[in-house]
């Protein structure tokens, strides 16, 4: 069974345990972006902790203040983030946040699919 939501900044779908977080092209988070698309994936998982799989390839630009959101309030209902990463800029984006957010629950950088996949695996 999958379940689905989609708005202008991502799609959301949660698929055998996983949601799925893939973010449109050329999207900038910032603070009110953030808490918009947090807002949208808790009510899609209805108070359930879920491993998620972001991708974040297609993302142009992520503030400081979405940057601290995500990793915090961001965070809630997560039990770990797999991201994937393919250009120097994602690749760029996901090192950065890693480093300076410090997300509180286990998140790495993947550049597929399938290495993300197996990471989440132990979580769900």
């Amino acid at each position: 069974m999958s379940i689905a939501l989609e708005n202008e900044y991502a799609t959301y779908k949660i698929v055998d345990g996983i949601l799925y977080v893939t973010y449109r092209k050329d999207v900038i988070l910032d603070l009110p972006a953030a808490v918009y698309t947090v807002k949208d994936r808790l009510s899609l998982h209805e108070g359930l902790f879920l491993p998620v799989l972001c991708d974040i390839r297609q993302i142009k630009e992520i503030n400081k203040a979405a940057r601290v959101y995500l990793a915090i309030e961001g965070s809630t209902l997560i039990n770990a983030v797999a991201f994937i990463v393919e250009s120097p800029v994602s690749e760029m984006l996901s090192k950065f946040y890693l480093r300076t957010s410090k997300p509180p629950i286990p998140t790495e950088s993947f550049s597929t699919v399938e290495q993300a996949l197996n990471f989440l695996k132990q979580y769900k």
